[in-house]
């Protein structure tokens, strides 16, 4: 036993490495799980006790020699494989290094939330998979309501309490629960919609929240956040207009427009010739949301706003298309890398 294994040393001692394949070979005869080493190992079992100290000697110089020259073996290929300077070419122009671009809607939202930043708001966040409770009871949505119909919502198979959030509206009611006023959030974030894909409409698109919940907060509050919001957006010629509405968890509410940048509100197709364009919809929150939330409705009022973050790209880059958005057209990303 003790003459194989100086015969073994003395075969690891001459071995030359030459290639990363000759390399493996050794590797695999000397040192893996049934090369020689594991099976000398295996045949130390069946060596008299009186012996064993002396031939295990020879097995631990074995197995440090076979181990040392694999690793020597590795190093030596690794330098022998780098490019020497003499194989450069150093007049040859570099790789070009391209920057990458930001999409439209990063821009668009990181825009939206500086610009109520500056009036104190402050980001929240929130499941896009909600219960039945967040994304509509809390929100004074009555059990008949048409947004519960399949048609607009994507719920959970085999759970009807379940669904694909249809508005960031849920995080509102999740902040109102956990926070005492005052309150002043905004929440951005994917939401879903059971709608036909058109150049106007999608089964996802991404919305932006605001909620502001305080004592003695008005719809005068309301009116003028939104007018410094659509000046800083977009430009101080921007005109603005609010138009009664009806959404389940705010009263009074109203729809907000401003006057179309595309056509400077002669009229164009964008704006359907009226020379307006609807941007958001806004109102007071409802006192029996403020209730579902555990907020004492008669102490505290708050005003409430959402957007489509698609909209607000397609006004201000004067994109007619919201497909585009998500179809990954480099050609049209590139057009952002600068902002």
């Amino acid at each position: 036993m003790e003459e194989k294994i100086k015969h073994l040393i003395e075969e690891v001692d001459a071995f030359r490495v030459e290639s990363k394949e000759q390399l493996e070979s050794f590797r695999l005869k000397f040192l893996s799980k049934k090369g020689i080493l594991a099976e000398v190992f295996s045949e130390m079992k069946s060596i008299e006790p009186a012996l064993r100290k002396d031939v295990g000697k020879w097995v631990n110089e074995l197995k440090n020699k076979a181990e040392e020259k694999l690793r020597i073996g590795a190093e030596e290929l690794e330098s022998s494989s780098d490019t020497g300077e003499a194989d450069i070419d150093f007049t040859l122009p570099g790789e070009p290094n391209e920057l990458g671009a930001r999409h439209p809607l990063s821009i668009v939202r990181r825009d939206i939330i500086d610009i109520f930043g500056r009036i104190g708001y402050t980001v929240a966040y929130g499941p896009e998979i909600e219960d039945d409770w967040h994304n509509f009871s809390a929100l004074n949505f009555p059990d008949n309501h048409p947004a519960r119909d399949m048609q607009d919502t994507f719920f959970i198979e085999k759970n009807p309490d379940i669904a694909l959030r249809t508005h960031t509206s849920s995080v509102q009611v999740r902040v109102m629960e956990t926070t005492k006023p005052p309150i002043r959030i905004l929440a951005p974030g994917l939401v879903y919609r059971n709608e036909a894909i058109s150049a106007r409409a999608h089964c996802f698109f991404h919305q932006i929240e605001g909620l502001y919940v305080d004592e003695g907060v008005s719809f005068a509050d309301l009116k003028q956040t939104l007018y410094y919001f659509a000046q800083q957006m977009f430009d101080e010629k921007t005109q603005v207009r609010f138009r009664p509405s009806y959404f389940p968890f705010t009263e009074p509410s109203a729809e907000m427009d401003i006057s179309c940048n595309i056509c400077g509100g002669k009229g164009c197709n964008v704006c359907k010739y009226s020379g307006w364009v609807e941007i958001l919809g806004c109102g007071m929150v409802h006192p029996n949301v403020l209730e579902n939330c555990k907020i004492d409705s008669k102490k505290y009022s708050g005003f409430a706003f959402g957007m489509g973050i698609e909209r607000i790209a397609m006004l201000r880059y004067q994109i007619n298309d919201l497909r585009i958005f998500s179809e990954n057209d480099v050609r049209f990303l590139k057009q952002f890398t600068s902002l």
